[in-house]
């Protein structure tokens, strides 16, 4: 007896053809994009009226499209072209979006809101409490980040009514998905726009104290392998998961329909006889490395957090592909038409109308022609009326059966037949698609006048902020007089020492915020009973997991004040990983309770001075971080600093620092931060805007920010000094020889 689950193959769909194949093979959705907007826009995306097709084509074989509207978007694209991008879409009848932007977010939300959406990978939900924050959005399903464990996904499932999808077969980002600037830094492709270079594949050698740690058989050290699943499915689909993402949006249609059909045959299974008791055969795992190899699979995440086995760390020998294999693919579900089977009755009698009725599923109708004539010669014969019925050609429909009604003495043109038999077709293709249909109301022109995001206003000066990772570097930044506020990293200063810190900071005059972790992963232990001694001001959030703290934290809930009469309540700034292209996406973090967002690092100053500065902080010093990843290059090639004499407790925190080396020899430092577990590689070199700071409070900027990670106490004076200077008016500050402007005058497509 199959079991009571409502499980989905969830296949990609880079192109017409590809959709065509998943759906042969037997997904039960697809994931598409258009021409605008997707993660993928180097696919075969298609166009418009390719799409609207695209829809009809999967609810006419009972399937769902989910529309990849997963990038970010700049304010003329989300004031001017979204919706008008979208309307034929939604009338069509797509099964949901799946969005990134939170600016997407809420502008469908206004105009399309009985429209489901999907919380993308993109927004680097990694927990109950990010997956909370997207329900509470209005999201009808999260997709976790790829780099979930089994355990962390089944909470989700179990402590949230929501439903999760889960990616089970393809391609692995070293970084978290959104947290990736290296394509958009390196090369000016944004991964966040849909155009990544794919960095993460090639060649680099870590370098440690001036010697080499890598091997000349480890060069590829962020080339992971793709993600097999199978051996995991009967355990993802136990803890609730409801649909299993396969990758491969850039991928053949062959490699599609080849990869579903394997999916399809466990997802039976499972059905059949549950998760346990079988395992995933040896051949059909062959049969998926014979259709992609990138050396090898692993089993993601879903028992590990990081290792070496999951890197694909030398060069991929030369692999011989099956021709055999891929024809067979091509004929079976790439050129084949999937047709859907439906039931029939025509009556004919003399010198009354011919009707035909046809019937799938629920959906029937009825089609009338011309009154039969009396026969002159040869009567109708019952084999005639079946060969022009079963004539469905290019239709999704075979006859299986049909009724023949038929008078004697009769005749009618076979021309007629044929009308007859295209109009009753065409009947019951829209009567399956019209509950699929909605009436969109009348679209206004959205105005541009919007405000400045619902934040506060700018103050009269530009204030600058130091955002520091150790202690020499605060103690630098507290005696600057510069400097207004201090962020502190709970990456890697030791908590037990920020009450010290914040009352050092409070003594010098200075804020002092707490920088939450660029991931929260069960927050690290995080002893909240050692924050609430810090006495801090306020918080910088980094990703929609840390966003309930706002309403939800024991800080909040137990109604703790820094000092007492000072403040009602703590101030939370949204940091850049929070991204804000649009002044939608500021407007949906100021109503959420934030004081300060902090300004994107891809948007120019044209861009920016669109998306309003109002109320905003905007870094203009500092290695910007290119990837968060759960991944660790020290443990790849040495041990894990953690294990090896590391302090244990929740308050303490472990760093480390490497470089990578690209083929132009530029070093990437790359930071271990033990107490969260995962590495940031940053620029190579720093960002300095010491320049553009007029630019900056011209456009109503609120404050700037320096962010320190590799500096010593010396050189964190020196480009205070220079940045308070150039805050007087008095220069630009003195750039280092190697620095970057980074988007400030480029911006990314």
């Amino acid at each position: 007896m199959e079991r009571e689950q409502n499980i989905e193959v969830l296949a990609p769909a880079g192109s017409f053809e590809s959709m065509k194949a998943a759906v042969n093979a037997g997904a039960d959705a697809v994931y598409m994009g258009g021409t605008k907007f997707g993660a993928r826009a180097y696919a075969e995306n298609p166009d418009t009226d390719r799409l609207l097709e695209a829809v009809d084509y999967v609810h006419l074989h009972g399937k769902k499209l989910y529309l990849t509207v997963n990038t970010l978007l700049k304010e003329r694209e989300l004031s001017g072209e979204l919706v008008r991008f979208l309307a034929p879409v939604y009338e069509a009848g797509v099964d949901a979006l799946i969005v990134q932007d939170l600016g997407v977010w809420q502008t469908v939300r206004r105009w399309f809101p009985d429209l489901p959406l999907h919380a993308s990978t993109q927004m680097t939900i990694t927990g109950v409490r990010g997956a909370r924050e997207a329900k509470r959005l209005g999201a009808a399903r999260v997709v976790t980040a790829r780099e979930l464990s089994l355990v962390e996904i089944r909470k989700i499932c179990e402590q949230v009514e929501i439903e999760v999808e889960a990616f089970v077969h393809g391609a692995l980002c070293y970084s978290y998905s959104g947290q990736c600037l290296f394509s958009s830094l390196a090369g000016g492709r944004s991964g966040n726009r849909g155009r990544c270079a794919g960095p993460c594949r090639l060649s680099y050698e870590a370098w440690e104290g001036g010697g080499r740690l890598s091997g000349a058989e480890e060069s590829y050290l962020l080339n992971l392998k793709d993600l097999c699943g199978l051996d995991s499915l009967g355990e993802l689909l136990d803890a609730g998961v409801c649909s299993l993402k396969i990758e491969g949006r850039m991928k053949s249609p062959r490699y599609v329909a080849g990869v579903v059909s394997v999916y399809r045959k466990y997802v039976d299974l499972y059905k059949k006889v549950g998760g346990r008791g079988w395992k995933a055969a040896s051949e059909d795992k062959e049969f998926l490395r014979e259709l992609f190899d990138r050396g090898g699979f692993s089993d993601g995440y879903f028992h590990l957090h990081n290792g070496k086995g999951m890197l694909a760390l030398s060069e991929k020998p030369f692999r011989q592909t099956d021709a055999a294999l891929f024809e067979e693919l091509e004929r079976k579900y790439v050129k084949s038409e999937k047709k859907e089977k439906i039931k029939g009755n025509i009556r004919i009698a003399q010198d009354l109308p011919v009707k035909l009725s046809l019937e799938m599923g629920g959906a029937s109708v009825s089609a009338e022609g011309a009154a039969a004539l009396p026969a002159k010669s040869r009567p109708l014969q019952e084999a005639d009326v079946r060969r022009q019925m079963e004539k469905l050609g290019d239709t999704p429909f075979a006859l299986e059966r049909l009724e023949v009604f038929l008078s004697a003495d009769c005749f009618v043109p076979v021309g007629r037949l044929n009308e007859l038999r295209r109009h009753a077709v065409s009947a019951l293709k829209e009567e399956i698609l019209r509950p699929f249909r909605r009436t969109l109301p009348t679209l206004a022109e959205e105005s541009g006048e919007r405000g400045e995001g619902g934040l506060a206003a700018p103050g009269e000066r530009l204030r600058l902020s130091a955002l520091v990772e150790e202690e020499g570097q605060f103690f630098a930044a507290v005696r600057e007089p510069a400097v207004s506020r201090v962020y502190l990293s709970l990456d890697s200063i030791d908590a037990r020492r920020l009450p010290e810190l914040a009352k050092v900071c409070r003594e010098a005059g200075k804020e002092c915020f707490l920088a939450l972790p660029r991931i929260w992963r069960d927050g690290g232990n995080l002893d909240w009973e050692e924050l609430k001694q810090a006495e801090v001001d306020g918080f910088l959030v980094r990703v929609l997991d840390e966003v309930p703290f706002l309403d939800a934290s024991p800080l909040r809930e137990e109604g703790w004040k820094p000092e007492a009469g000072k403040h009602e309540r703590y101030e939370f700034v949204a940091d850049a990983s929070l991204y804000t292209f649009n002044r939608e996406a500021r407007e949906v973090l100021a109503r959420r309770g934030f004081s300060m967002d902090t300004a994107p690092l891809e948007l120019n100053g044209r861009e920016l001075l669109e998306r309003g500065m109002a109320g905003s902080e905007m870094v203009v010093y500092g290695r910007l971080p290119m990837m968060v990843s759960a991944q660790c290059v020290q443990k790849t090639l040495k041990a894990c600093l953690k294990k090896d004499g590391a302090p244990e407790g929740a308050g303490k925190s472990r760093t480390g620092t490497l470089f990578l080396r690209d083929g132009r020899r530029a070093p990437f430092p790359v930071r271990q931060y033990c107490r969260f577990c995962y590495n940031v590689i940053y620029n190579n070199v720093p960002l300095w805007l010491a320049e553009e700071l007029p630019a900056l409070a011209a456009m109503g900027t609120s404050m700037v920010r320096l962010e320190f990670t590799t500096e010593g106490e010396e050189e964190v004076s020196k480009v205070i000094r220079a940045f308070g200077a150039a805050l007087e008016g008095d220069g630009d500050g003195g750039p280092p020889k190697l620095r970057t402007r980074g988007h400030f005058r480029r911006g990314v497509e």
